[in-house]
């Protein structure tokens, strides 16, 4: 395959990969998101190979075989470093096509989050979420998927089993409509320990380590539930609770 080479830091191209990488409204209008490094390029060939769209290389780095359509771009090591958004740039950078947003479809198992804002947080869950085969869902309030450094978190995950999204009221009458119980952790008097509850068919809501679950979650919840710890800890890390009920789930 051959390479275009780039040298410009004012091409349309970089500026577009940068536009990418740090606005969440200009990758939703553009149907493409920009992700970093060949491990992450590796996942992306193997399990999205139709949706990569663009790969930008140093001279020195080896993006190895990629698909037909995809464009090939050489930059100088200056230059990369310049849009790359990470300290150490591993000489290369890819953008993919969105995934398009598919009607919520809600399994008898699986997470919803609810206001998740740490972009690393939320690529750890995901990450986790792929390793335990439960499926995730967004709502409102969570950061972006395909957010850089989400992606980077992942390992991939997002490649390999992409989130849902939906609006709150959306999942609570997906619930109801099919009779999956709603679960939300919580920190309350009213919580249950969650090794009393049976998983095995509910949707169960994490919220963030800030504010925990939200108003409406918990008002149509049909049960409260607590991870037990010591009472002196206030409280987990969202990606850790996340992995601890996914456990729980599967356990």
């Amino acid at each position: 395959m051959s390479r275009e080479r780039i040298t410009s830091r004012k091409n349309p191209l970089l500026q577009h990969v940068r536009r990418l990488l740090s606005s969440r409204s200009y990758r939703e209008q553009a149907g493409e998101y920009a992700a970093d490094g060949a491990k992450l390029l590796q996942e992306a060939v193997r399990w999205i190979p139709g949706q990569l769209r663009t790969v930008l290389v140093t001279q020195r780095a080896d993006p190895g075989p990629l698909p037909e359509q995809v464009r090939l771009v050489e930059l100088p090591d200056d230059v990369m470093a310049q849009i790359s958004p990470m300290e150490s740039p591993q000489g290369v950078l890819f953008t993919c096509a969105l995934p398009p947003r598919q009607p919520l479809e809600l399994q008898q198992q699986c997470l919803v989050l609810d206001g998740i804002q740490d972009p690393g947080n939320l690529g750890t869950m995901l990450r986790t979420a792929d390793a335990m085969e439960i499926p995730v869902v967004l709502t409102p309030g969570c950061a972006d998927a395909y957010n850089p450094k989400t992606v980077r978190a992942s390992m991939g995950a997002v490649f390999r089993a992409a989130p849902q999204w939906a609006e709150q009221a959306d999942v609570v009458r997906w619930c109801r409509q099919r009779e999956i119980p709603l679960y939300v952790t919580a920190l309350s008097p009213r919580a249950e320990d969650i090794r009393s509850a049976d998983l095995s068919r509910a949707a169960l809501v994490i919220g963030s380590e800030g504010r925990g679950v939200g108003a409406y979650f918990l008002q149509n919840a049909d049960r409260e539930l607590i991870i037990p710890m010591n009472s002196r800890c206030e409280s987990l890390n969202a990606a850790i609770a996340a992995a601890l009920v996914m456990w729980e789930m599967r356990r």
